[in-house]
């Protein structure tokens, strides 16, 4: 038969600190973190070059209308136009196909590359 062995629990010690009578009295300091003073928003402005409203050519305004526009508004209401023809390519979303009335702003091109569109829309703003 095996013997079992057990184990002696160990004596703890009992310590007792001594309180001195005297007590000390600490100072402390105060010391104040500096706070960063909140920052300011600042209100970026729009830029003037992008909000002047430009009057678009006769086969870009088959697209996004005859009257003067900013050049953003442009690019959306092509894009827009783009998204409810579905005429991104299915498998490279980067390019257009073009229909015949965005072959006329695309300067003859099948297709174009969003980057391209761009700057071939820009030839058709006055």
């Amino acid at each position: 038969m095996a013997k079992k062995t057990t184990k002696k629990a160990a004596s703890k010690k009992t310590t007792t600190k001594k309180v001195s009578a005297t007590k000390k009295t600490t100072t402390k300091k105060i010391t104040t973190k500096k706070v960063p003073a909140p920052k300011q928003k600042t209100v970026s402005k729009p830029n003037t070059a992008f909000m002047k409203p430009l009057t678009p050519s006769k086969e870009l305004a088959e697209i996004v209308g005859s009257a003067p526009i900013p050049r953003t508004e442009v690019i959306k209401k092509v894009w827009q136009y783009i998204k409810k023809y579905n005429l991104q390519d299915v498998k490279n979303r980067r390019a257009i196909n073009a229909d015949e009335k965005l072959k006329a702003v695309f300067g003859g091109k099948k297709q174009v590359t969003m980057f391209e569109m761009t700057k071939l829309i820009s030839n058709h703003l006055k």
